[in-house]
C-alpha cells in the first residue's frame, strides 16, 4: 500500500522541477512512511511514498522497465491478489522477473497486455503508468473504488495523485471549491468522477483514465452489470462460502504482521473467523481489534438504531475463535480533541462532518498501527448481502430517492440548519439530489420478467454498491492511511460482489432478516450470539462529556465572529445548536456542531478558495 503522485507536462522537460515533485510526493509520507522515490525523464515525472507489506527488500518505486523504444515507468498503490498466478502466467510468456513484488507483475503485466492488464487483476490499487513508447499516461483504478486516485487537467497535461494533497502541492492547481462543492459535502450521494476541489476529477472505479498530446479519455473496463442467476438457495450459500474462503486466503498474504477489524458483528464475526481457521491450520493465531468507549457497556441505552452494545459480541467472538485479542477503548476527551479533528481532516482532505465517528476510527487505526501493518475488514457486506435498515424499511425502498438518505434523515436529522439561510438557498440540496438520484437509477438494468419487487430491491442494491459503498471506502482508506496501515476489505472481491449482486431479493433474504446468505454460508464458524444478532451500525459515543466539548468549542468559535466558517455558517444558528444540552446520539444539534467545527478546521488548514456564486 502507498502514495502516488505524478505530473505531466508535455510543453516542458520535468527533471527541472525535481522540487515540486518532491513536495507532491512528501504529501503521501503518511501513506508510505517506509520509502520513498521520484522519477522524472522528458514531459513525465513519477512520485511514489511505500508502506511495504510484499517483498519488503524489493519492490521500490517507481519501477521502471526499458524498451527498445522508449521507457515504460510504473507507480501503484494497492495489492493484486492474484498476483502469484500471474506472475507464472508472464514467465511462461518469456517475462523475467528481479523481484518478487507484485508492483513488477503489474508493470510486467502492462507490457504484455497494456491497459487490459487492470482486467487481469484481482484487488485493490490505484496506479499509474509512462508509456514513453507512445509519451501517454494511463491512470487505472480498481473495480469497487478501494484505493483512491484523482487528476487535475492543466494546459499542458495532466497532475494527479491518491489524494487531492498531492494535486494541490502544485501550484498549477487552485485550491477552490464552488456550489457544486459545497453541496457534494453537504448530501452523501457521491457523484461520479466527483472530487469537490474545482477542476480536479475522481477515476472513476473499473476505469483507464489517458492522457497524452490530444487531451484526456476514458475506458470503463467494468461496471456493476446484470445477469441471471440460475443457482437454487443451497448452491447459493455454498458459492458464497467457496468465494470467501478464496478471498480471505488470498488476502491474508502479507510480509508483515495481520489482524482482523472485530465489530461483534455478522460482516466482522464471519471475515475474523474464516481468518482464524486459516491460519490456525498453518499454526498462527489471528489478532483481532475492536473500538470501545470508556463506560459505554454500563451505560448504554438502547436506541432505534443501535439495540446492544458491541463489546459483549465482540468477546463472544473473541472466545470462540480463539483470536489475540485487543480493546481499544476511547474517552471523550479524545474524540472531541482539537488535533485529533485535525488529523482526520488532513487525511481526508475534507470536511465530513462525522465527528466520533471520523475521530474514532482514526485512533482506532493509530492504535492497531502499533502492532499490526495490514488489517482485515467487514466493511460492504451491508451493501453487497442487503445489511442496512433501508433494504427493509418501506419508507426508504419506496422513496424517489437514495434510500439511505430517509434513514439518516429520520434518525440524524438535518446538519444543514447550521447554513446561512442564503447558502441553504443557494445550494438548493433538494434538486442536486433529485438529479444525482435519478442519474443512478437509470443505470440499473432489468432482467427480462423481473418482478417490480425484485427490481426494486436491484436498484437499491446498484445504488448501494456504486454510490454508498464508495463513501465508507474512501473514508476507511484516508483514516487508515494516514497512520500508514494497510485495510483490505475481502467484501468487495468483485466476483462477490457481482454474484450476490445478481441473487434475487428473495434469495438473499429468504429468512426474512438481512445478509441471509452471509449467514447461512458462515453458520458453522459464528457464535450463536452473533448469529441471532441484529444489524448495528458503527459505533457513537453515548458519552455526555463528549457534547460538552463540543459545545464549549463552538463557543470558542462564536467569540471570534470574524473566522471564515462564518460565511457559511449562521452565527445564531449556531449558537441555538451550542445550547441545545441534549446529548443523544444523533440528535440534529450535535451533528450541526460537528459539521461547523470541521468546517472550522478545514479553512484554517486549506484556506480554500470557496467560490459562493
Amino acid at each position: 500500500m502507498c502514495g502516488i503522485t505524478g505530473w505531466v507536462s508535455f510543453d516542458r522537460d520535468l527533471r527541472a522541477e525535481a522540487a515540486t515533485l518532491d513536495a507532491m510526493t512528501e504529501t503521501m509520507a503518511c501513506r508510505g512512511p517506509d520509502d520513498r522515490g521520484v522519477w522524472a525523464e522528458g514531459p513525465a515525472g513519477l512520485g511514489h511514498r511505500r508502506l511495504a507489506i510484499i517483498d519488503l527488500p524489493g519492490g521500490r518505486q517507481p519501477m521502471t522497465a526499458a524498451t527498445p523504444h522508449g521507457t515504460v515507468a510504473l507507480v501503484y498503490s494497492g495489492e493484486a491478489y492474484n498476483f502469484t498466478e500471474l506472475r507464472g502466467e508472464l514467465a511462461a510468456r518469456g517475462h523475467r522477473f528481479t523481484t518478487d513484488s507484485d508492483t513488477e507483475v503489474v508493470l510486467r503485466g502492462y507490457l504484455e497486455w497494456g491497459d487490459a492488464v487492470a482486467e487481469r487483476l484481482n484487488g485493490m490499487y490505484a496506479f499509474a503508468v509512462w508509456d514513453g513508447r507512445t509519451d501517454r499516461l494511463l491512470l487505472i483504478r480498481d473495480r469497487m473504488g478501494i484505493k483512491p486516485l484523482y487528476y487535475h487537467p492543466t494546459s499542458d497535461g495532466v497532475l494527479f495523485g491518491s489524494e487531492p494533497k498531492a494535486v494541490l502541492a502544485n501550484a498549477l492547481a487552485r485550491p477552490r471549491v464552488g456550489l457544486d462543492g459545497l453541496r457534494e459535502l453537504f448530501t452523501m450521494v457521491k457523484t461520479p468522477g466527483h472530487a469537490v476541489w474545482e477542476d480536479m476529477r475522481e477515476v472513476e472505479p473499473g476505469t483507464v483514465v489517458t492522457v497524452d498530446r490530444t487531451g484526456v479519455r476514458r475506458r470503463v473496463y467494468w461496471e456493476l452489470r446484470t445477469r441471471p442467476h440460475e443457482d437454487d438457495r443451497a448452491t447459493t450459500i455454498s458459492t458464497v462460502r467457496s468465494l470467501l474462503d478464496d478471498i480471505v486466503r488470498r488476502q491474508l498474504v502479507a510480509d508483515v504482521p495481520r489482524c482482523t477489524l472485530l465489530s461483534g458483528g455478522l460482516d466482522s464475526s464471519a471475515m475474523t473467523a474464516l481468518a482464524a481457521r486459516q491460519l490456525g491450520a498453518h499454526g498462527e493465531r489471528v489478532r483481532s481489534f475492536a473500538v470501545d468507549f470508556a463506560g459505554q457497556a454500563d451505560r448504554f441505552v438502547a436506541d432505534e438504531l443501535r439495540a446492544t452494545p458491541d463489546t459483549p459480541f465482540v468477546h463472544d467472538v473473541a472466545r470462540a475463535c480463539g483470536t489475540d485479542h485487543r480493546d481499544i477503548v476511547l474517552d471523550p476527551d479524545a474524540l472531541a480533541d482539537p488535533a485529533v479533528r485535525e488529523k482526520v481532516i488532513r487525511a481526508r482532505d475534507l470536511p465530513a462532518g462525522l465527528g466520533d465517528m471520523d475521530a474514532s476510527l482514526y485512533l482506532l487505526f493509530k492504535a492497531i498501527r502499533e502492532h499490526s501493518t495490514v488489517a482485515l475488514s467487514g466493511e460492504s457486506a451491508d451493501e453487497v448481502f442487503g445489511g442496512y435498515r433501508q433494504f427493509f424499511d418501506e419508507e426508504a425502498r419506496t422513496a424517489d430517492t437514495f434510500p439511505w438518505l430517509v434513514s439518516f434523515g429520520r434518525h440524524f436529522g438535518d446538519d444543514t440548519e447550521v447554513l446561512r439561510p442564503e447558502l441553504v438557498k443557494a445550494l438548493d440540496l433538494e434538486t442536486y439530489v433529485a438529479d444525482g438520484y435519478r442519474s443512478a437509477a437509470a443505470r440499473v438494468e432489468r432482467l427480462d420478467g423481473e418482478s417490480d419487487l425484485e427490481f426494486r430491491m436491484r436498484r437499491i442494491s446498484h445504488l448501494h454498491l456504486t454510490r454508498f459503498v464508495r463513501i465508507l471506502l474512501d473514508r476507511k482508506d484516508r483514516a487508515s492511511m494516514a497512520v500508514g496501515l494497510e485495510v483490505r476489505v475481502p467484501f468487495c472481491d468483485h466476483r462477490l460482489v457481482e454474484y450476490v449482486y445478481n441473487a434475487p431479493w428473495a434469495l438473499k433474504s429468504f429468512d426474512g432478516r438481512e445478509k441471509s446468505l452471509l449467514r447461512e454460508a458462515t453458520a458453522d464458524l459464528i457464535p450463536r450470539s452473533v448469529y441471532d444478532r441484529v444489524k448495528s451500525p458503527y459505533p457513537s459515543t453515548q458519552d455526555p462529556r463528549y457534547a460538552v466539548a463540543l459545545r464549549r468549542q463552538a463557543e470558542d468559535l462564536l467569540a471570534r465572529p470574524d473566522h471564515p466558517v462564518f460565511d457559511l455558517v449562521g452565527p445564531e444558528r449556531l449558537r441555538r445548536a451550542a445550547r441545545d444540552d441534549t446529548p443523544v446520539s444523533g440528535q440534529a444539534a450535535r451533528r450541526g456542531l460537528e459539521r461547523t467545527l470541521d468546517l472550522a478546521t478545514w479553512l484554517e488548514l486549506y484556506a480554500p478558495e470557496v467560490a459562493l456564486g
